[in-house]
């Protein structure tokens, strides 16, 4: 990898957010990383060196497909699942009423839930039409990507 290739990665990483890119190839190893949208440390080492570095926050990728379907025998029934990895919470404050919870019923756009990561409150759309039957996850816990939040069935 040259020069060139260094500074479009990292405009690529400033035009889309990203906070961290490594990769490996023909005998060295490269790592850039970006703090709260600081200019990146560049790391060039050889491929069978160990890279020393602090673990910096990776950015969500974009949102996948919040719903999938649960239980094969019933297609009715839909899990929406955690966009990305953070923390989850059921309202917009700990005063406030939860956005859902079971029995409600929910549009395409209707808000379930917040996942804050890297401090940004990220709103979970339904992205579907449908109750809410279960809610998968505590307040104020951790969710992984892909992780289920509620169960719905579908209308």
């Amino acid at each position: 990898m040259d020069i060139a290739q260094i500074k479009q990665v990292i405009e690529l990483m400033k035009a889309n957010e990203l906070c961290e890119f490594e990769m490996e190839e023909e005998g060295f190893r490269i790592a850039i990383k970006r703090r709260n949208g600081s200019e990146p440390a560049v790391i060039v080492s050889p491929a069978t060196a160990p890279m020393m570095m602090a673990a910096a926050p990776v950015a969500a990728p974009a949102a996948a497909p919040a719903a999938a379907p649960v239980v094969e025998t019933n297609p009715k029934l839909v899990e929406i699942k955690s966009p990305i990895v953070g923390t989850f919470y059921r309202a917009a404050a700990p005063d406030a009423e939860p956005f859902a919870g079971v029995g409600t019923h929910v549009g395409a756009e209707s808000t379930v839930c917040i996942v804050e990561a890297m401090k940004v409150m990220n709103e979970i759309k339904a992205e579907i039409k449908g109750t809410i039957r279960k809610v998968f996850v505590e307040n104020a816990t951790p969710v992984q990507f892909g992780q289920p939040l509620f169960l719905v069935e579908l209308d």
